[in-house]
C-alpha cells in the first residue's frame, strides 16, 4: 500500500519572511513601476519644455546636469536607474559582505528598508520642475531597496532546505504580488476619484507614492520581529576580520578570486545578468511607455498593473508547481520563451487600443514572478554554504532593481529614434542571450561543485 507524503507546513519563520516581500512591494509596484517613472518624467518635461509631454505633444528638450551633460527629458528616468545600479556594483557585494558576518540578518534588513521607505517618503515633496531632488530621492530608494533584498534572499537559506526551496521562494514572491495588487488597487481609487477627494490628479499621485513609504516601513515590522537570528556559518578569509567595510571588501575580493572555481554559478550570473536585465528593463519602462508611446492615462495603467500583479500571484505559485515536477532551470527556459513573445507583440502594440495592451500585461503577469522566484531559489543551490548573502549581493547586482544594460540600451535607442517601439524590441537581445547561457548550465555539476546536497528535481 502507498503512503501518502505529509502535506508540506509553513513554519512561522517562513512566514515572517514572506511578509517583508508584501512590504517592499508596496513601494516597488506602486512607487517603482507605475507612478514615479512617468512622474518624474513629467516634472523633467516640465523643466526642459514649460510642459509635461504627451503622445500628441512630446515634450524633445534636453534638461542640463550638472551644467556640462544634456539629456532627454524622456529618458532622463532610465539615465537615473542606470547610474543607481552601477552605484550599486560598488555598494551590494560589500551589503552583502556585512549580512553574512553579521549576528542580526533581520536587523539589518529591517534597517536598510527603513531607510528606504524615508527617502520613499520624501518623494511626496517632489513638485513642480524638481527633478533633481526626485532623481536623488529615486537613487537612495532604490539603493536601499536592492540593499535590502541582499539580505532577504539570503535569509531563504536559513529558513528552507534545498528540496523546499523552490516552493518557499515561489509563496514569498507571489504573497509580494498579492501586498503590492491590494494597495495599488487602492492608490488606484484614489487617483480615479481625485476631485471628490478634493485634490489633482499631482496630488493623488504623491499621496499614493507616500501610501507606499508608510506601507514599506509598517510591514517590515512584521520580519524585524518574526524572524530568528541564525549566526554567521562561516568565515572565508580569517583576515578579512570582523563585520567591517575594510573587512567586507576584503572578503569581496575572495569572493570575486574564487568564483573561477563554481564555473557552473559563473555561468548562471551572465544568463541571469541578460535575462533579468531584459525583465527590469521591460518593468521599469512599462508605465513610460503606455503613457509616451500608447496615450494611456494614469488610471488605465495603474488598472493594468494591478492586473499584472493578481496575474503574477498565481503565475508565481503556478511556475513554482511546475518546476516541482520539471525542475526550475526549464521552467525559467520556457518563461523566457514567453518573454520573447511578449516584447515582440510590445512592438507592435496599436496605441489608444485598450484590450491588446491587458492581454499582453496579463502575459506579463504569468511569466514575471515565476521566472524570477525560481532563478532565486535556483541559484541559492549553487552558493558554497556559509557565503549567502555575498554571493546573493552578486546575483541582485541583476536582480529586479538594479538591471543597468537594459535600461542604457532603452535610453539611447529612444533618444537616437524619438521613439519607445524601437527601443522596447532592442530589448529581445537580452532574452536570447540569457536563455542560451541558460541552456549551457548544468545544475547538479553545479550544485556538486558549491558543496551542497542535491535535492530530488533540479
Amino acid at each position: 500500500m502507498t503512503t501518502l507524503s505529509p502535506k508540506p507546513t509553513i513554519t512561522r519563520e517562513q512566514r515572517a519572511w514572506f511578509f517583508y516581500d508584501w512590504a517592499n512591494s508596496g513601494y516597488w509596484t506602486t512607487t517603482a513601476t507605475v507612478l514615479f517613472s512617468p512622474y518624474l518624467t513629467s516634472v523633467a518635461e516640465q523643466a526642459a519644455c514649460g510642459y509635461a509631454g504627451t503622445s500628441d505633444r512630446p515634450c524633445r528638450e534636453d534638461v542640463d546636469v550638472l551644467g556640462f551633460l544634456s539629456l532627454s527629458a524622456g529618458s532622463l528616468v532610465f539615465y537615473v536607474i542606470t547610474f543607481t545600479t552601477l552605484l550599486s556594483a560598488l555598494l551590494l557585494p560589500v551589503v552583502g559582505v556585512l549580512a553574512d558576518r553579521t549576528e542580526s540578518k533581520r536587523k539589518l534588513l529591517a534597517g536598510i528598508g527603513w531607510t528606504g521607505s524615508v527617502f520613499a517618503a520624501a518623494m511626496f515633496l517632489v513638485t513642480g520642475s524638481s527633478w533633481e531632488l526626485g532623481a536623488l530621492l529615486l537613487i537612495g530608494a532604490n539603493l536601499c531597496f536592492a540593499s535590502s533584498i541582499v539580505v532577504y534572499d539570503a535569509i531563504l537559506v536559513d529558513i528552507a532546505p534545498p528540496d523546499d526551496r523552490d516552493r518557499i521562494s515561489s509563496r514569498g514572491w507571489a504573497l509580494g504580488y498579492l501586498g503590492g495588487a491590494i494597495l495599488l488597487a487602492v492608490n488606484l481609487a484614489v487617483v480615479t476619484m481625485h476631485d471628490a477627494l478634493g485634490m489633482t490628479t499631482q496630488e493623488a499621485v504623491r499621496v499614493s507614492m507616500l501610501s507606499a513609504a508608510i506601507w514599506w516601513a509598517g510591514f517590515t515590522i512584521i520580519p524585524f520581529r518574526g524572524l530568528k537570528d541564525h549566526p554567521p556559518r562561516a568565515v572565508v578569509d580569517p583576515e578579512a576580520g570582523t563585520a567591517t567595510v575594510r573587512g567586507s571588501f576584503v572578503q569581496l575580493w575572495t569572493t570575486l578570486r574564487g568564483l573561477r572555481a563554481y564555473p557552473q554559478t559563473m555561468l548562471f550570473l551572465a544568463a541571469y545578468l541578460f535575462f533579468n536585465d531584459g525583465i527590469q528593463t521591460v518593468i521599469s519602462a512599462s508605465s513610460v511607455y503606455g503613457e509616451k508611446e500608447l496615450g494611456f492615462d494614469t488610471n488605465v495603467l495603474m488598472a493594468t498593473i494591478l492586473l499584472v500583479q493578481f496575474v503574477a500571484f498565481g503565475g508565481a505559485l503556478l511556475f513554482g508547481r511546475v518546476a516541482a515536477r520539471i525542475g526550475a532551470r526549464r521552467t525559467i527556459l520556457g518563461g523566457l520563451a514567453v518573454w520573447i513573445l511578449i516584447v515582440c507583440a510590445g512592438y507592435v502594440l496599436p496605441a489608444g487600443q485598450i484590450v491588446p495592451f491587458l492581454v499582453m500585461a496579463a502575459g506579463i503577469g504569468l511569466v514575471m514572478g515565476g521566472t524570477q522566484a525560481l532563478s532565486r531559489s535556483f541559484f541559492s543551490q549553487l552558493i558554497p554554504p556559509g557565503r549567502e548573502a555575498e554571493y546573493f549581493s552578486l546575483y541582485q547586482a541583476c536582480e529586479r532593481g538594479t538591471s543597468w544594460f537594459g535600461t542604457l540600451v532603452f535610453a539611447v535607442v529612444h533618444q537616437m529614434t524619438g521613439s519607445y517601439r524601437p527601443a522596447i524590441l532592442a530589448l529581445i537581445v537580452f532574452f536570447v542571450v540569457g536563455g542560451a547561457l541558460l541552456l549551457k548550465v548544468d545544475p547538479r555539476r553545479g550544485v556538486r561543485e558549491a558543496g551542497n546536497a542535491e535535492p530530488a528535481v533540479l
